[in-house]
Formats: C-alpha cells, sequence, structure tokens
C-alpha cells in the first residue's frame, strides 16, 4: 500500500497550519484592531438608531468620508483643502447639535444600577402606585420624575427646591388645581422630594399621535434628554401614563403600573422574588418599538368598579 499520498497531504496540512500560526503570532495585533473596531462601530450602530436624527448624521458622515476618498484617490486638490477646512467645524456643529444624545451616552456608560436607597424596594413601589392612583381617582394631573443617578438640577431649578420625605399627603397637596405649583412636574431622587413646578422640555418629536397633550409631550421630553422614569396622570381623563427613554405606555391601570415600574426599578439580582410576568415585562426603548403602543384595550385605572371610563 503506497501511502506517500497520505504522508504528503498530512505534511501539507502542518505546514500550513505551522505558516497560519506564524501569521497570527505575527500580525495579532492587527487582528485585535479589527475585533475593537468591529465592536465600536457594532454599538454605535445601535445607539445611532435609537436617537433622534440618526440618519442626517450617517448620511453626513458617509458623505464626508465617500468625498474625502475621491479626493485623494483623484487629486482633488481644492475638495481636499475644502474637506480638511471644514472637518474642525463639521466637528463641532455636529456636537452641538446631538449634544443632548452625548451627554445621555456619558452618562449611561457610568450608570451600573438606576436607583438606589428606598426606591429599590418594593413598599416605595407600592408607595408610589397608591399616590399616582389616588391623584388618577380625585381626577388630578400631575407629573412626576423619578431621579436616577443623572443630576438633573438644571431641572430643578426651574421651579422650586425642595428636602421632603415622600409622602401621599405632599404629593395631592403640590398636584391641587388650587394651588400654585399644580402645572409644574415633580422630581423625586430616592424617598425625597427635592423639587415641584419643575419646567420639563417638551419633545420636539414629529411623530407622536395628536392625542398627546403638553403634559405627555413634557414627560416624553425629559425622559429623552435624562435617563429618569416620568409618571404623567392625565388630568382629563385619569389616565395614568409611564415615559422612559422616549418611549411612552399610556392607559396602564394598577396592576400593569407596578408590574412596569418594578422592572425598572428593582435590580437584576432581585428578580428572583419577582413575578413571571414582571419578569418577562420589557418596557420599548426609542426607536425599537412604535413611540405609542397600540393598546386595544383600555382598562380603568381606578380602584372603585363603578367609575365611568371616559375616551380621551
Amino acid at each position: 500500500m503506497n501511502i506517500a499520498p497520505l504522508t504528503n497531504s498530512l505534511y501539507a496540512l502542518l505546514e500550513s497550519l505551522s505558516n497560519l500560526l506564524i501569521f497570527c503570532h505575527e500580525n495579532w495585533t492587527a487582528g485585535l484592531e479589527i475585533v475593537i473596531l468591529g465592536t465600536l462601530l457594532y454599538y454605535s450602530f445601535l445607539y445611532l438608531k435609537r436617537i433622534h436624527g440618526a440618519e442626517i448624521l450617517i448620511w453626513v458622515t458617509i458623505t464626508f468620508m465617500v468625498l474625502t476618498l475621491i479626493s485623494q484617490e483623484l487629486n482633488l486638490a481644492v475638495i481636499s483643502w475644502l474637506l480638511k477646512s471644514i472637518s474642525a467645524f463639521l466637528v463641532i456643529a455636529l456636537v452641538i447639535i446631538f449634544q443632548p444624545e452625548l451627554r445621555r451616552a456619558f452618562n449611561e456608560l457610568g450608570i451600573h444600577r438606576f436607583f438606589t436607597s428606598a426606591l429599590q424596594h418594593r413598599e416605595a413601589i407600592e408607595e408610589l402606585t397608591e399616590i399616582v392612583f389616588d391623584l388618577s381617582n380625585k381626577g388630578f394631573g400631575a407629573l412626576i420624575a423619578l431621579e436616577g443617578d443623572m443630576d438633573l438640577k438644571a431641572i430643578i431649578e426651574t421651579g422650586v427646591k425642595l428636602d421632603a420625605l415622600l409622602s401621599k399627603e405632599l404629593i395631592l397637596t403640590l398636584f391641587h388645581p388650587k394651588t400654585l405649583l399644580h402645572d409644574g412636574g415633580v422630581i423625586i431622587s430616592n424617598d425625597r422630594i427635592v423639587g415641584a413646578g419643575c419646567i420639563f422640555p417638551i419633545s420636539q418629536r414629529d411623530d407622536l399621535e395628536r392625542t398627546i397633550g403638553l403634559r405627555h409631550r413634557a414627560g416624553l421630553g425629559l425622559s429623552e434628554e435624562f435617563d429618569v422614569i416620568v409618571l404623567v396622570i392625565s388630568e382629563e381623563t385619569g389616565y395614568v401614563s409611564l415615559c422612559y427613554r422616549g418611549s411612552i405606555d399610556r392607559h396602564l391601570n394598577e396592576q400593569e403600573f407596578q408590574e412596569r415600574l418594578s422592572q425598572l426599578i428593582i435590580p437584576q439580582n432581585a428578580s428572583s422574588t419577582s413575578s413571571p410576568l414582571e419578569r418577562k415585562t420589557r418596557l420599548p426603548i426609542a426607536g425599537g418599538s412604535p413611540l405609542v403602543p397600540d393598546l386595544t384595550k383600555h382598562s380603568a385605572n381606578t380602584k372603585d368598579t363603578n367609575n365611568v371610563t371616559r375616551n380621551i
């Protein structure tokens, strides 16, 4: 039996493997660079899908790269000079235009837990749920922001600074139609009310339903610029909504509201004590799903079964 062909094949295979190992050893840094750049580009693309004006940024970048490549290949001196001259101004302009998105991205890099202290506990979630639906039952319009790791000092300064323990009685007083601060928003940090009568930025999105009023647009606007949860109670209908990362869930009943709030506030390591429905709940992020979910069934937000549900 002639084994020479088999021996030659094995020798060629070993030689190829040896050459491959030598190549990898000599060029492993290039491979590492490719992996790092690929990862950065992938996550940058995922983030760009979530921000407003992403298409403009992508097209500007592609156009600039194509013009640069063409000018270098064809020796177009004038175009090359123009591109080099405007590149610095273009970067500054993009930073100014996308300043809210950049601020949010850098803040997200340092956020490991959304909330600290008392708001991590179920007792605080139950208290917030009771407060929100008590406001709904009384027909009080309300706008409540739950501060996370991002500082809302700039927003607090637009209203009245407070330092009071969170309580249902105080929230009901602040949002009573006869009080001076009821038109603004309340900011809660941990278990304390730190601001009232605050002015929230209005969302400028043009894909919102016309039924979404100014209070809901303010909640959306704040959630677009900061990593906060904003609770909105409609004064006209009593419906409860929740805004997070530029998305809004409307017409939540008490159970749905508590489950979604639990999913956002309770840390991952505490999910073993939550119900299966809580573990399955996922709040949509901006750009990942329709801004306003299509709810075919509108359930009442009140605890009393005899309350009449009013249409928007």
